[in-house]
């Protein structure tokens, strides 16, 4: 009797048991023939080469450990690992919304320093400052004021997240987060999948559920289009094409722009919405099979 293939769904120390809904993604692996095993990244006991692939999950404590983090990536069999450990030293840094070329996207300057981050406060008047390595919207803040007492300090904005700082981007408030919130678009093997609506919290403007933002299951709509320009300047920058992808979108000036493209490990959502499980599971499946880097 053959075995069954192996998957590891990296996650992290406070997610043992994997993301939110994991055991959706569970049950449709299982379905597939597919023997899957939650596993932490920074685990030395784990023996990643084990796997016939690797799929970063709910790894959601590398913003704190970034470092460690691409370095651990790029030690695994990179033909096993969905999207690459090259993708992912490019993502981690949303640097690279100052690198997609002719990709509508939020306008959005680098700061590496107080001078730097009131030079974009002046330049765009009502401005969002977050850091340029970070995740579900800790340490962003909404800055009218070049001279603002919290522009270049540490901030622990929520209390379940470490202090984070600097380098950061600074970029204009769109004001339709507060009326068209955020839209959230998977792509995975090269198909949208699914498409969620955020809604930003009472008095935020963080869509984030950390933060009190809601978040729903919605029709494609009117974003398909952009959404697959980012897949296919994706492909094009890394000459092959992404595993799986999600595109953050807000409307600005008339059109929807891209916020943010997550290529590590975004959520599935699938608390809310179990769509996303069979063809995340079908992507995983595919990836079992040889092929070559």
């Amino acid at each position: 009797m053959s075995r069954r293939p192996t998957v590891l769904l990296a996650t992290s120390g406070d997610l043992p048991d994997g993301e939110p809904g994991a055991a959706v993604l569970d049950a449709a692996l299982a379905e597939r023939g597919l023997h899957a095993v939650w596993a932490r990244w920074d685990d030395p006991a784990v023996d990643w080469a084990a796997a016939d692939v690797v799929a970063l999950r709910s790894t959601w404590d590398y913003v704190t450990r970034h470092g460690a983090f691409v370095a651990w990536t790029q030690s695994l069999d990179q033909s096993r690992l969905l999207n690459g450990a090259d993708v992912f030293a490019w993502n981690h840094d949303k640097r690279y919304l100052t690198d997609l070329g002719d990709l509508p996207v939020v306008p959005t300057l680098l700061a590496d320093d107080r001078a730097g981050l009131a030079d974009g406060v002046r330049h765009f008047g009502t401005a969002v400052v977050k850091p340029r390595v970070g995740a579900g919207g800790a340490g962003l803040i909404v800055v009218t004021d070049p001279d603002d007492d919290r522009l270049g300090r540490s901030v622990r904005s929520h209390p379940d997240y470490p202090e984070v700082g600097g380098p950061w981007v600074v970029q204009p408030l769109v004001e339709s987060i507060r009326t068209h919130g955020e839209v959230s678009v998977y792509v995975l093997e090269g198909r949208i999948t699914q498409r969620f609506d955020k809604q930003p919290g009472d008095g935020d403007v963080r869509v984030n559920e950390e933060f009190g933002g809601r978040v729903r299951a919605a029709d494609t709509g009117d974003v398909a289009d952009v959404v697959m320009q980012a897949y296919d300047a994706l492909t094009a920058r890394f000459a092959r094409p992404m595993d799986y992808l999600r595109v953050d979108l807000l409307r600005w000036q008339d059109a929807w722009v891209v916020s943010e493209l997550e290529l590590i490990e975004p959520g599935l959502y699938l608390d809310v919405s179990p769509a996303n499980a069979g063809p995340f599971a079908d992507l995983v499946a595919a990836r079992t099979r040889p092929r070559s880097v």
